[in-house]
């Protein structure tokens, strides 16, 4: 019986050249690897290009989701209209009795308003909306809290620039793509707001909590004076975000402040308006400030 050949990679010099070049593609691809992890850790802004790249290419896919979801909560509205009619006509009756007698104070405190306003020769300024946009996508669980709006700087848009629903403050956009444009929501713990109670301006900041939620803190500490339901808007502070714009409400009050929830939260948000800087050398004041500061801490991104 003949003798069956050799089959180890030794005695073939085509096999060892193989192997080799496996091995060297395998070393290779972790040197990179480990290269490019260092990079996003020192400088996460360097594949700023690579998100933007990302959203370009899940835009359609985004608008399309963002119509689904549109429909969807449309079909739920209905049916649970539907079910729940003869609850949801009382208590519209009686939100509709509230609201006129509402109605009837705010319309004499807006006449005194105007007449005090050409008495001291006030001008409210009006500051056009850069544009309107569609979030097509938000961070689910994730620590780091961003959104994506379907419009990017063809449209006019820029870092540092405010998102706002009618309901109240988004956050602000820190990157912009040619069709889309990444926003970083006011829940991010990066993102601080200042802010002013309603009623009485006191001064306070607003920070995210990294789950949903927010946290308002004093800028004076001691005595907490805080209750739950108190509104807080934007003061103005800090040249970003335009003032009397409704951030968040307060739920519950503790030693340092308060926990609260957004004015208007991304999650019930279809169309916003970006707003330009309210006051332009803020854009580049902050981006100093961050790089003095250094990098911030390695979390997940997820979109």
């Amino acid at each position: 019986m003949a003798r069956l050949p050799d089959r180890r990679p030794g005695f073939s010099r085509r096999a060892q050249y193989g192997i080799f070049t496996g091995y060297v593609v395998a070393i290779g691809g972790a040197v990179i690897g480990a290269v490019l992890l260092v990079v996003s850790l020192i400088q996460p802004e360097a594949f700023g290009f690579a998100r933007t790249a990302a959203n370009e290419v899940g835009r359609p896919s985004g608008v399309a989701a963002a119509h689904s979801r549109t429909i969807g909560q449309a079909i739920y509205a209905t049916v649970g209209a539907y079910f729940n009619a003869g609850q949801q006509n009382a208590a519209l009756s009686r939100e509709v009795a509230a609201a006129r007698a509402n109605a009837v104070t705010a319309r004499a405190v807006a006449d005194e308003n105007h007449r005090l306003k050409a008495l001291l020769g006030i001008v409210d300024p009006v500051d056009r909306p850069v544009t309107a946009a569609r979030l097509i996508g938000s961070t689910a669980q994730s620590a780091r809290r961003y959104a994506v709006l379907n419009e990017g700087s063809f449209s006019g848009i820029s870092a540092g620039q405010s998102v706002r629903a009618a309901a109240g403050l988004i956050g602000r956009v820190v990157e912009a793509g040619p069709h889309t444009a990444r926003v970083l929501l006011v829940t991010d713990p990066e993102n601080v707001v200042p802010v002013r109670r309603v009623g009485d301006g006191l001064p306070a900041f607003v920070q995210g909590a990294a789950n949903g939620t927010v946290e308002i803190r004093l800028i004076n500490m001691g005595l907490n004076p805080l209750h739950k339901g108190d509104v807080f808007v934007t003061s103005g502070s800090g040249g970003l975000y335009p003032p009397n714009v409704p951030v968040a409400i307060a739920t519950a009050p503790h030693r340092d402040g308060a926990s609260g929830r957004l004015a208007s939260d991304p999650a019930d948000t279809d169309f916003v308006v970006v707003l330009p800087v309210f006051q332009p050398g803020a854009v580049a004041a902050l981006e100093a400030s961050r790089q003095a500061a250094g990098p911030p801490p390695p979390a997940d991104e997820g979109n």
